[in-house]
């Protein structure tokens, strides 16, 4: 083959720009320390970082910034639900001192504030918030666990269900003394007999009922009868229903005068509308308890006070304050499985981790409502008592006449005042057991959101040391070490410069030379 000069030049150019081109790559890689600039330069290379950087991508938004939310969302819940157990600690406490029968008006006034403020307390850490986002309230984080101010004409309809479980024994009174005037009761002995009746009874969360519904979804209206379905299981496991029938009462005095002195009809039960209990029977009780039977209470309430739970966390309920714009709430579907709300995290490649604690998870509806009304019973019986004594030693009631229809009066007092420092007493002792109920239920409840916390712990530190393997495969893919490159680019600038001293040594040689 013949080599012309067009030939050596053509191909010393070749090399010259192939140098050229090997320092300009070096010199990029120099300067931005990766191994290619663009896709074409390393195909294998470049897809290998797109699914590197993809994987590192989403392995920063589980560690940087899921599991740090969820963290903190594990933090808030924790913190509320700590404080939740050392009030009712504390509450407790209260209890065993509360049931020492040595306790005086002002004892018992002391405890009264405290339960109060510690029941108002509870709930108050229900509405705890994470970030503005609350944490006991499923879903809708945006809305608070408690009513925040008194909403008197706010009104849902409450499906609120029962089993044979939450039937309790409680202690009614009647003939309660009713204090006169200073004159009236110094001339007249016209005292009642207080007398105490126990019956089972079903205490819904809320008081001041507007109305009940019978088991076709009609109002049953006070003073009237209706029936409620109970719904069972016999002994070949068949789903089975029965009837309940009930007059329903506006108030605790109303039924007190209707069922005269105690005769409460065996086989039905008592609603009472201000005080939300339905009262039974003693056959109706048995029944009941032995079918072990569950039973749903159909109410409407309006008007909340300021610190009572929202109906929608617990049951389910629909508001009507709008007839036109009802909203329905479902806590349980139709078979009566609890829905859970529950809000999940994704902290890792197909796992995730549900952070929030349901309000009704840790606590009830209502706690301790029935003992701070014990105890104000017992602290207005005790003044009751300390009122007429205080009357008997005024020197305006000093005679054998007065002083003897005062004791008298005297005498019923001190007896509803016994009665009332009894039921107190029997409540104080049965609640150190309610609440070591509910301390149970805070304790789950703490070590379940504790043990999310060690899970989280153990993700975290996972995806730690994968985040850090995937940024050295990554660095591994696209990066040069800058020595290397140095030698590199030494290398390939020397070979660029001996080929254009070659190129130049080959153009001073012409045909000329050899004439």
């Amino acid at each position: 083959m013949r080599i012309t000069n067009n030939i050596i030049l053509h191909n010393t150019s070749i090399n010259i720009n192939g140098n050229k081109g090997n320092v300009d790559t070096l010199n990029n890689q120099m300067t931005s320390q990766k191994k290619i600039q663009r896709p074409s330069d390393d195909p294998v290379t470049a897809i290998r970082a797109l699914r590197l950087r993809s994987t590192l991508s989403e392995i920063d938004q589980y560690y940087e910034k899921n599991i740090p939310d969820a963290e903190s969302w594990l933090d808030v819940t924790e913190t509320a639900i700590s404080s939740m157990q050392d009030v009712i600690k504390t509450i407790r406490t209260q209890c065993e001192y509360g049931a020492q029968d040595s306790l005086t008006t002002d004892n018992r006034k002391t405890i009264l504030t405290q339960l109060e403020s510690l029941r108002k307390q509870i709930y108050s850490e229900g509405n705890s918030d994470y970030a503005g986002r609350t944490v006991f309230t499923g879903y809708r984080t945006n809305c608070k666990l408690t009513f925040m101010e008194d909403e008197s004409n706010t009104e849902y309809n409450i499906q609120q269900k029962f089993s044979y479980e939450d039937i309790g024994e409680h202690r009614y009174y009647d003939g309660q003394v009713e204090l006169k005037t200073a004159e009236e009761m110094s001339q007249k002995v016209t005292t009642s007999d207080t007398k105490q009746y126990t019956y089972d009874r079903i205490r819904l969360a809320y008081g001041d009922i507007g109305s009940l519904k019978d088991k076709d979804g009609n109002e049953i209206a006070a003073g009237n009868a209706g029936t409620l379905s109970y719904h069972y299981t016999d002994n070949t496991g068949a789903a089975k229903t029965g009837d309940l029938n009930v007059t329903v009462y506006e108030t605790e005095d109303d039924w007190k005068k209707a069922v005269k002195a105690g005769n409460m009809p065996e086989d039905g039960a008592a609603f009472i509308k201000s005080t939300g209990e339905l009262v039974l029977g003693n056959k109706a009780s048995e029944t009941l308890k032995q079918s072990k039977a569950s039973i749903e209470l159909n109410y409407d309430k309006k008007g909340f006070n300021s610190g009572e739970v929202r109906p929608e966390y617990y049951f389910n309920c629909t508001d009507i304050t709008d007839a036109k714009n009802k909203i329905t709430y479902e806590k349980y579907d139709a078979k009566g499985n609890e829905i859970y709300q529950d809000i999940d995290y994704i902290i890792a490649v197909n796992q995730t981790l549900t952070v929030n604690t349901n309000a009704s998870d840790v606590f009830n509806a209502d706690i301790g409502r029935e003992m701070i009304n014990a105890v104000k019973a017992a602290i207005d019986a005790n003044d009751k008592v300390d009122k007429i004594k205080d009357m008997m030693n005024q020197a305006a009631y000093s005679g054998v006449s007065a002083q003897e229809n005062l004791q008298t009066w005297l005498e019923a007092a001190q007896k509803e005042a016994d009665y009332a420092n009894d039921n107190l007493q029997k409540l104080y002792d049965s609640y150190i057991g309610n609440f070591d109920e509910y301390l149970s239920d805070v304790n789950l409840a703490i070590t379940t959101v504790g043990s999310k916390g060690d899970r989280l712990e153990l993700t975290e530190t996972r995806m730690s040391n994968q985040q850090l393997t995937v940024k050295t495969l990554k660095s591994n893919n696209e990066d040069r070490e800058l020595s290397d490159i140095i030698i590199d680019y030494t290398a390939a600038y020397t070979a660029y410069q001996a080929s254009l001293q070659a190129a130049g040594m080959l153009n001073q040689t012409t045909l000329l030379n050899y004439i």
